[in-house]
């Protein structure tokens, strides 16, 4: 009956299982979660749910009005496989890839001329990169169709060299929304590029042409290896978005070369078609899932090589 009375007797801190230890868990994880469920909740309601519902919508019917009538379907996917929508998504590849060589080579060259200058002209000169950046993309898009205007800064620069006679066409062109695109992206680019440079010691480079290197060996050998991760990471942030965008081709290319993000545009207010718009965006989402598996492989095989 002692016994007894003594373990009834027994506070429940004191029991297996039951510590301060347990309790200390316990209260974390609920802090932890109470921190986390704002953030949770936005996410599914914001990009969760949003993205259901396009996928869902996509293997919809359109009624008369181009609006949603329901069932499933496979007929949305099928009328992409059109000539004229599979020429849409190769060029939006191509331009996204050519988008990205040209923004990796400047950037590099931009991030070696940072990396080489002293700390604070790097601050300032970092600055002038993103200042422009702070006044809004429609702005700073217009401000070119400005530039590139016939009889504007750009037309009255090409006339004084001799490479134009008079006012000159660049806008709406092909080139005039590379250039946007290029003038876009280039900053996502620089930055990881530099952040990979930054650390080099520029001894470095003198000790490798020291041992016979020259300008291009300096750099093929030495430099762009030290520089993958950044030149993977500025080729992500720069193609990806590339394959989205949709108001620079229409400002500047005049929406003759559509990419598609304005194809699905096109198809949810010219066309009136929302299933196949919410097609076509789940095959833009597909192929940047792909682009990002790739360029995870591509990151996970160069931190073997490192390793």
């Amino acid at each position: 009956m002692t016994v007894t009375a003594t373990t009834e007797r027994t506070p429940a801190s004191a029991r297996p299982g039951q510590g301060p230890a347990q309790e200390s868990r316990v209260r974390r994880a609920a802090v932890t979660t109470a921190l986390l469920a704002p953030a949770g909740i936005t996410v599914i309601g914001l990009v969760l749910v949003p993205l259901l519902l396009v996928v869902r919508n996509s293997f919809a019917s359109a009624d008369a009005y181009g609006g949603i009538q329901g069932g499933y379907t496979l007929a949305n996917y099928q009328d992409l496989l059109d000539p004229i929508y599979l020429k849409v998504f190769g060029y939006s590849l191509g331009m996204a890839a050519l988008n990205t060589l040209v923004c990796l080579v400047l950037g590099y060259v931009v991030s070696y001329y940072l990396a080489g200058r002293p700390p604070q002209r790097q601050m300032l000169l970092l600055l002038l990169i993103i200042v422009p950046f702070w006044t809004d993309f429609l702005v700073r898009t217009f401000a070119w169709i400005n530039l590139l205007s016939p009889g504007g800064p750009v037309n009255s620069l090409t006339d004084a060299i001799g490479l134009t006679d008079g006012n000159t066409q660049w806008i709406p062109s092909q080139g005039a929304s590379f250039i946007g695109l290029v003038y876009a992206f280039l900053p996502t680019a620089i930055f990881p590029i530099y952040a990979s440079l930054r650390g080099v010691d520029n001894s470095l480079g003198e000790a490798a042409r020291d041992l016979g290197c020259g300008w291009w060996r300096v750099h093929t050998r030495v430099l762009l290896p030290i520089s993958r991760p950044g030149m993977l990471a500025a080729a992500l942030l720069t193609f990806i978005p590339t394959l989205g965008v949709f108001v620079i081709p229409v400002l500047l290319g005049g929406g003759r070369d559509q990419l598609v993000g304005n194809l699905i545009v096109t198809l949810y207010t010219e066309f009136r078609n929302q299933p196949m718009g919410a097609a076509a965006s789940v095959v833009l989402l597909l192929l940047m899932v792909a682009s990002m598996a790739v360029f995870g492989l591509a990151a996970r095989r160069l931190r073997r090589k490192s390793a």
